[in-house]
């Protein structure tokens, strides 16, 4: 059965090729999404090809809501966005994919059933499919090639989803088991090649030595250094001194 999870319903809208529908499945599944409809699909259901796509995700294949027509798919929805990338002459709003699964994330707290829907591959979706629709998700592509694959669609949207759902830190670092370094632990540091570079007459002419050892003291602190990065720059000075006296 699907997930308990609150979400949207993906609507495959007479989806052509097996293999769009399994790479949508295994888009969905990416973002813990698992509430697939599939209404119409050419090839009919279900779909070898579709399953060999779907690769680790073929359950939500399993769990998928065959619908002989859209009315019958969408009819327990209270909200229903429509995918497309062209004007369609028709007075709606029309949201960028952010905003969209914020809004859906909104309705879906307040208790009400939303769908995405999703045209078939070689036109999208029909005004008349569209006509059913509260609102528009338009994608920023390329105007010259503004055509998207269904599963990438799927993917770019269940993306959004996935934003709005779950806390996403926009940035982080991977430290493999070190810590950084304290303050400490670069002035350390610091003192170190500054000492030894003083005692190879690196700091030349006299009159620029001061200036010459804030600028390394900047580069230091510039740099974020690990524990064992410092450890390491340590230890390339001491062989390097060593060698020298050799």
């Amino acid at each position: 059965m699907p997930s308990g999870t609150p979400q949207p319903a993906f609507v495959l809208v007479r989806p052509q090729m097996g293999e769009n529908i399994g790479g949508a499945a295994r888009a969905m599944w990416n973002f813990g999404l698992d509430r697939m409809r599939v209404v119409s699909p050419r090839d009919g259901w279900p779909n070898e090809r579709a399953v060999a796509m779907a690769s680790g995700a073929g359950r939500l294949l399993d769990e998928a809501v065959l619908c002989d027509s859209l009315p019958e798919a969408l009819e327990d929805c209270t909200y229903v966005f429509a995918t497309t990338a062209r004007a369609r002459g028709l007075t709606k709003p029309v949201f960028s994919p952010e905003r969209a699964m914020e809004i859906a994330r909104e309705k879906i707290a307040a208790g009400e059933k939303v769908a995405v829907m999703f045209g078939p591959e070689r036109a999208g979706l029909e005004n008349e499919d569209v006509s059913r629709a509260n609102a528009i998700i338009s994608v920023p592509v390329n105007p010259d090639f503004p055509s998207l694959n269904l599963a990438q669609c799927v993917l770019l949207l269940g993306y959004e989803w996935r934003r709005q759902s779950v806390e996403v830190v926009p940035e982080v670092t991977e430290l493999a088991g070190a810590d950084w370094a304290s303050a400490m632990d670069v002035e350390k540091l610091a003192e170190h090649y500054e000492n030894r570079l003083t005692e190879a007459g690196f700091f030349f002419p006299p009159e620029k030595a001061d200036g010459m050892k804030t600028v390394l003291r900047n580069l230091w602190s510039r740099m974020r250094l690990t524990r064992s990065d410092v450890q390491m720059l340590h230890g390339i000075l001491r062989q390097m001194v060593r060698w020298k006296d050799k």
